[in-house]
C-alpha cells in the first residue's frame, strides 16, 4: 500500500514565542460637551467621565472578555479608561494599572472639549487637520513625532513586563489610530473613529507590532454598518 502524500493545511495565527498580546480598547462614549460646561483638564487633557452609555459599553466589554486568559489590565491617566475598566477589571480580580505615556493626544488650545465643538462647525482648522492628517495644525497641539515616542514608550513597558501573556490596554480613539497605523505603514488618520467600546488587537514582538484586528465591536451591535450609531 503506497503512503498517503504529505499534506500542508492552511494554520492559524499563533501568538509567537516571547510575544505580548494586546487588546486595545477605546473606553466608552464619555458625557457630552458643552461651551458652557468644558471638560476638567488632567494635566492640560480633557477629563471627561463616561455618560450613561459609556457605562452600559463598559459592561459589555468586560462580558466579551471576561473568560480570556488575560493577564493584566491597563488604564490611562484620564478617567473616562478607568470607568471603562472597571466592569472586566471586577469581573477577573485585577487593579488596573496606570500607563500615562498611552493618554491621548494633546489638543492644545482645542482641549477641553472644543474639538467636538469645532468639529461640528467645521472649522476651518478642522478640515486642514483632516486633509493634512495631523493633529499639531491645532494652535498648541501634540505632533505626530511626539505622540509616536511617548506610546512607543508605553507599549514597550507592557510589552516587557507581559511576554507570552494576553493583556487589555483602555485607551482612546487618537491613540488606537496611531498605533495601528504605524504598525500597518498606512496614512496618519486611516484608523481614526474606532467605536467607543471597540477591541482592536496587535501583537508585539520585539520591535515589531503585528495587527490583528480592529474595531471589534460586535458586543456593541449585532449588525456590520459604517452609519451605526451610538448604542443609545
Amino acid at each position: 500500500m503506497s503512503e498517503a502524500p504529505n499534506e500542508y493545511r492552511q494554520v492559524s495565527f499563533t501568538r509567537p514565542a516571547g510575544a505580548t498580546e494586546i487588546l486595545l480598547v477605546r473606553h466608552g462614549e464619555s458625557r457630552a460637551a458643552t461651551a458652557a460646561e468644558p471638560f476638567p483638564l488632567v494635566d492640560g487633557h480633557g477629563d471627561p467621565e463616561l455618560h450613561p452609555n459609556g457605562h452600559e459599553q463598559a459592561q459589555r466589554v468586560a462580558a466579551r472578555l471576561r473568560h480570556e486568559p488575560i493577564a493584566a489590565i491597563y488604564v490611562t491617566s484620564l478617567r473616562r479608561t478607568s470607568e471603562t475598566a472597571a466592569p472586566l477589571a471586577s469581573a477577573l480580580g485585577l487593579t488596573p494599572i496606570v500607563e500615562p505615556e498611552l493618554r491621548e493626544v494633546h489638543l492644545g488650545e482645542w482641549e477641553g472639549g472644543l474639538l467636538r465643538i469645532k468639529a461640528h462647525q467645521n472649522d476651518p482648522i478642522y478640515q486642514r487637520l483632516h486633509v493634512e492628517q495631523r493633529w499639531d495644525v491645532i494652535p498648541g497641539a501634540e505632533s505626530r513625532e511626539v505622540l509616536h515616542t511617548r506610546l512607543i514608550r508605553g507599549l514597550t513597558r507592557i510589552r516587557d513586563h507581559h511576554r507570552d501573556a494576553l493583556v487589555v490596554a483602555v485607551v482612546h480613539g487618537g491613540v488606537i489610530a496611531h498605533i495601528l497605523s504605524f504598525a500597518t505603514g498606512a496614512r496618519p488618520f486611516a484608523f481614526n473613529g474606532a467605536n467607543n467600546g471597540s477591541i482592536s488587537h496587535i501583537v508585539m514582538l520585539g520591535d515589531q507590532i503585528l495587527v490583528r484586528g480592529f474595531n471589534d465591536s460586535a458586543h456593541l451591535a449585532p449588525r456590520f454598518s459604517a452609519s451605526a450609531q451610538q448604542m443609545t
